[in-house]
Formats: structure tokens, sequence, C-alpha cells
């Protein structure tokens, strides 16, 4: 029987995301068997996914290397695949599309236009609405596609939290990608500082950094959460997040995930994006949406974490 293929490259927010859909899209072919195609940093992590009956990595190397490109063909290939969910709708897919899966059952972005609209005013609607309308133009009973269950990444890290907290802890997430820069809210120190004053250490601050961000959160006054000296994985990463008294993030994947998981907390827009578009807002996870980032005092955002938690 043919197999199934999900292409989600990243990031770890967009994954995260996506959960639902590839969750739904496993509901419908259940007795057929469903891969992912992603990137390295993410194959371990979505891997355990309870979704899904494998991972394959794309390298994503430059669409020159012709050698690494035939490569990729015949690994696919060797799958027979009968149709592929593309949840990353990029030009590197679409192009995936026409010289390396042909022939194959294809659902997209552009598979799903109604007649006359075009991509880019498509793109402008929330993320999960469009995941949730290519799916159904397949034909799949959307149920998990807007209510995402994380539950299967949960794990015991009781250890390491009480390492570093005691029972109730903050978590701040001050980092983005060096891509982008714009998401990244400079004063994070400053309000470290004032969420000790303010609570009287009840909280303990806690930051997690990547292996690229190690430096930079010991700069910032914070408990800085290692697993034997190293950034813990992703399965602990969202357990610490799930365990957090509050969460303060810019638009990144933690903020995703703590969004997901339901949990109070402030994520900080600047002008890159909306809230609405990345549909990262729920009753209890709130953005502060600002044009620049820079303007956006420390005095605000402690305000509205004093709102949280009083």
């Amino acid at each position: 029987m043919s197999n199934i293929l999900i292409i989600k490259h990243g990031s770890l927010g967009d994954l995260i995301q996506a959960n639902g859909a590839i969750k739904d899209i496993k509901n419908f072919y259940s007795n057929r068997k469903v891969f992912l195609l992603t990137t390295q940093p993410y194959s371990i992590f979505m891997s355990e996914c309870p979704y899904l009956d494998g991972v394959l990595i794309d390298k994503r190397l430059p669409r020159w290397n012709l050698f690494y490109l035939n490569n990729l063909k015949k690994t696919l290939s060797k799958y027979d695949f009968s149709k592929v969910f593309d949840l990353q709708n990029s030009s590197r897919t679409k192009f995936y599309k026409r010289f390396i899966i042909k022939k194959v059952e294809w659902s997209s972005t552009e598979t799903v236009l109604e007649p006359g609209q075009k991509k880019r005013d498509f793109d402008k609607d929330p993320v999960l609405d469009r995941l949730e309308i290519q799916l159904k133009k397949s034909g799949i009973e959307t149920e998990f596609t807007k209510n995402i269950d994380l539950s299967w990444t949960l794990e015991n890290i009781s250890r390491l939290v009480k390492q570093y907290a005691n029972n109730e802890y903050i978590l701040v997430f001050p980092f983005c990608s060096s891509k982008l820069k714009n998401k990244k809210w400079p004063y994070y120190q400053e309000l470290i500082q004032k969420l000790k004053q303010e609570f009287k250490n009840k909280y303990p601050i806690l930051i997690a950094p990547g292996p690229n961000e190690i430096d930079e959160a010991n700069k910032l006054n914070g408990k800085v959460v290692l697993d034997n000296n190293e950034p813990i994985n992703i399965k602990k990463l969202i357990s610490l997040i799930n365990g957090a008294k509050l969460i303060i993030a810019n638009d990144t994947g933690p903020a995703h995930i703590a969004s997901h998981l339901d949990k109070k907390g402030l994520v900080l827009f600047g002008s890159h994006t909306s809230a609405e578009k990345v549909s990262i807002e729920n009753f209890n996870f709130k953005a502060i949406s600002v044009k620049n980032l820079e303007e956006l005092t420390v005095e605000t955002v402690l305000n509205e974490v004093k709102i949280r938690l009083n």
C-alpha cells in the first residue's frame, strides 16, 4: 500500500503549529504509513511523534547541487508516496513538486486556492486557518489542526526543576534567530532585575538557551537551565514551559509552545508580523504588539506580568 509524505522543514515553532495537522492527516490515513520530511535539528524530536511512522531528513543543500538532489529523489522514490502534504509551502518545496516528487497527488497552498485567488492574499490569513483549509480541501476532518495536542512531548523533569527552582518559576526567552533580529526585545536584563525586585525572589527567573545562546543567557542575571552543562533537548524544553508559572518571550518557537500548552504568558511583537497571522494568542497567552520593539518599555511589560500573576 502506498505511503503519505508530509513536508515541514522547520522552524521549531512551525513544527509545533503543524502538530495538529499531522495528527489529523494520520487519523485520516490510519491504514497508511505517514512520513515527515524535515531538517536535521528536528529529526530526533519528531521521530518520537506518535502520529508519524518515520522521519526523513532533508539537508536543504543548494539547488545547484545536483548530486544531492538526485540522491534525495532516489531516496523518496523508494517509499512509493501516493500523496504529499506540503505544509512548508516554500519555493524549495514548489521546486520539489516539479522536479523531485513528480507524478504524485500534491496538497499545498497553491492547490487549494479558489479561482482568481492569489497566493500572496491567501498567505495573509492566520497560519492555522490556512492549514485547516488545506486539509479540508483533501477531505480531511480537522479535529486537531487548530486544537494542538502536545501531550506526547511531555516528560518528567522534576530533577531538573528541583535543581533550578522551587515549584513555581517564571521562564524567559530573550533570544531569536540571528537572521531575524527585528524580533528581539532589547530590555530583558532590566526586566529580570525588576521581576526580582517586584516579587522579592518568590519566582526564580529561568532562562533555557539553545546551543548558541549560552553566553548571552549568562549575561542576563537569570538562572541558566542546562542539563549536564548542555542545552536541554526539545522535549525537556516543552516540559519546562509546561511547568512554568508564566512565560515571557519574543516571537519564537517557545512562545508558540507556550500558547498551545495554554500557559499564562506574554509574547512581544514588533512590526515584523502580527500575532493574529501566526495564530499565537489565546485566553491565557497574550501578545504585546508595538511598531518598534525598542520603544516597548520595561514598565509596560512588567505591568502586564503583574496583572497575570496577581
